[in-house]
């Protein structure tokens, strides 16, 4: 058996995803998954830090190592569930916890935690970290990745489509059926991020339920025209994005010039806001799009999801109509990318990350 291991932690910063799959077929075969909830306070130490708090190296060289030291918990967590011999793991594929991601900076820079020295020491695993900078040292924004992945496993020379993630961001792959026609990827904007901000101030639970909050109110229009006026979302593709950018304060600076909102009404624009900017990224960048394909958090908010099949106007559906659980995606994508670290394949697509060319990606830590 091809037996790795996916770790994923979103910018949502809510929990870690980790995955064992077995990548000897064509498609991976999911062995075990589990969610684990960040512990609150270590959540708040790394919010904080992505916020711009300020800290010195003793104190990140500290956060990063107890980030390892929870990812390496929840790898221990996720294979007491099967028991596997340690020798049939090939390696884990660690995202890490975003916490800065400038890739228009000069230098562009790129940062997540999650120490693999102590992962592989406490696992006993071969560890693979670090997936972003190789790419960005070649010119590109180091990110989305997982298209690669979608490319992989989900083009259709049948059928054009849209692979849509919605996550804290949202990031879409355009999959033509043209074989010849390279796939493109890009961040579109925000996806859960600011919604699941202002239910947790609000509503004081990490998210909008079905999006339910959202559906009982209207959009402002005149709010929705001030947030589509921001540049990021005219600009040209490859491009990317994080929640250092559309954050709290982001929002703030919106709403200062709209006083006197409801709550909901605020909500019910944040999710037209998502739903708004990848319909319009979806119609312009890929405007033969038979189907698009979701996964991430979003996918089980039933208000998102109905408002992007009545912009889109057609069909809008969850990866699990192709075989793949929306929920693992990203996950599965890490472990993935070891696979390809290990056997001396690339693992960006420059079409998608505008980077030189291909490249091996990722620290490889041995057992």
């Amino acid at each position: 058996m091809g037996l790795f291991i996916g770790v994923m932690s979103g910018t949502s910063m809510d929990a870690v995803d980790t995955v064992l799959v077995d990548l000897s077929t064509s498609s991976p075969q999911l062995v075990a998954s589990l969610r684990s909830p960040w512990d609150s306070a270590l959540r708040n130490r790394m919010r904080s830090y992505a916020a711009g708090q300020p800290l010195d190296a003793a104190a990140y060289a500290g956060l990063d190592a107890d980030v390892g030291e929870f990812f390496a918990a929840a790898i221990q967590a996720l294979l007491s569930q099967t028991r596997p011999p340690l020798e049939q793991i090939q390696a884990i594929g660690c995202h890490g916890q975003t916490v800065a991601h400038a890739p228009d900076r000069t230098p562009p820079v790129t940062l997540q935690l999650g120490d693999a020295n102590v992962i592989t020491e406490r696992t006993g695993i071969t560890t693979i970290t670090d997936f972003r900078r190789r790419d960005m040292a070649a010119g590109g924004q180091g990110a989305p990745l997982a298209p690669a992945l979608h490319n992989a496993l989900m083009r259709d020379e049948h059928e054009s489509r849209v692979v849509l993630n919605l996550g804290g961001i949202a990031n879409i792959t355009v999959l033509p059926s043209q074989c010849e026609v390279p796939a493109i990827g890009f961040d579109t904007g925000p996806a859960n991020c600011l919604m699941d901000h202002w239910a947790t101030q609000h509503l004081s639970t990490p998210y909008d339920e079905d999006g339910a909050w959202a559906d009982s109110a209207t959009p402002n229009a005149r709010l929705l025209t001030r947030m589509l006026a921001d540049t990021y979302f005219s600009l040209t593709p490859p491009k990317s994005t994080g929640t250092q950018y559309f954050s709290s304060h982001w929002l703030n600076s919106a709403l200062r010039e709209f006083p006197g909102l409801a709550a909901a009404e605020v909500q019910a624009t944040l999710l037209a806001l998502t739903a708004t900017t990848v319909a319009d990224a979806i119609r312009r960048h890929a405007p033969d799009t038979e189907r698009v394909l979701v996964c991430g958090g979003g996918v089980h908010n039933a208000a998102l999801m109905r408002q992007l099949a009545d912009l889109l106007e057609r069909p809008v559906e969850s990866t699990r109509h192709v075989g793949l659980d929306p929920d693992w995606m990203e996950a599965t994508a890490f472990a993935w990318l070891a696979q390809q670290t290990l056997a001396g394949k690339t693992g960006n697509l420059p079409a998608v990350t505008g980077a030189a060319g291909p490249r091996i990606l990722g620290a490889v830590h041995h057992a």
